[in-house]
């Protein structure tokens, strides 16, 4: 599109996106567990609410810049659309997963944490990878159809359904390989063993690409764009 940001603009959004968002997590993980007494739905419920707030935001802010994926399932199926050169998918994905990090890391450090360490929380087994699937397939499905009938309400819809995925899947949703492999690095409430990560990622893959042949079939053909939320004034 001729009106698409720089290459160097876009990515410095992702990195800024997964910055705040995968510290989001994790930061509010802490905080729960710290203030809930021990309650672990009172902690997921404080998780959960922080998550869906900062996704509001932040594809508001940086949707119309770089589309506000945050995520490489979400750069891939824009990638296999070819809504997205596969080699800027590459640049976006290297945005997240740095910077998705650097945030976990910072999330640390603002609680007086090691910054650096490992989860040692197990999330295994054929329900969890299930609930990755599931929660994969309904991201993008959401981000489609919303994209193809009310562009504008990206931010809500996705928002939402990742506030409500966290109570419906076993999971707890994560639907996203980099802040998966960012709360690996975490031995907090939000983390997942490393050992584990490798087959939440894999139904999370498998989840965004059934979703991308589903929205085909039900949502049809689309003015293509590279962006969750399309560049416009109003944005």
């Amino acid at each position: 599109m001729a009106d698409t940001p720089p290459l160097a603009r876009r990515i410095v959004a992702e990195g800024i996106g997964s910055f705040f968002l995968f510290a989001c997590v994790i930061g509010s993980g802490i905080m729960a567990q710290t203030l809930s007494g021990g309650n672990d739905g009172v902690a997921l419920l404080a998780n959960t609410a922080a998550t869906g707030a900062i996704l509001f935001v932040l594809i508001t802010m940086l949707g119309p810049i770089s589309g506000a994926h945050f995520n490489p399932a979400v750069t891939l199926v824009f990638a296999l659309q070819r809504e997205v050169p596969w080699l800027d998918a590459g640049a976006y994905v290297a945005a997240q997963l740095a910077f998705g990090i650097l945030g976990a890391w910072a999330a640390h450090l603002m609680f007086d944490l090691p910054i650096l360490q490992f989860s040692a929380k197990a999330r295994t087994g054929l329900g969890q990878w299930t609930g990755e699937f599931v929660a994969t397939f309904g991201l993008v499905l959401t981000i489609f159809g919303t994209l193809r009938y009310k562009p504008q309400a990206v931010a809500t819809s996705v928002g939402l359904y990742i506030t409500a995925a966290y109570w419906f899947t076993s999971s707890t949703s994560f639907a996203n390989p980099a802040i998966t492999v960012a709360r690996s690095l975490s031995d907090t409430f939000a983390g997942i063993a490393p050992h584990d990560v490798p087959l939440f990622i894999v139904a999370q893959f498998a989840g965004a690409i059934a979703a991308t042949a589903v929205a085909g079939t039900l949502f049809g053909e689309r003015s293509g764009t590279s962006a969750i939320s399309p560049p416009t004034p109003e944005s």
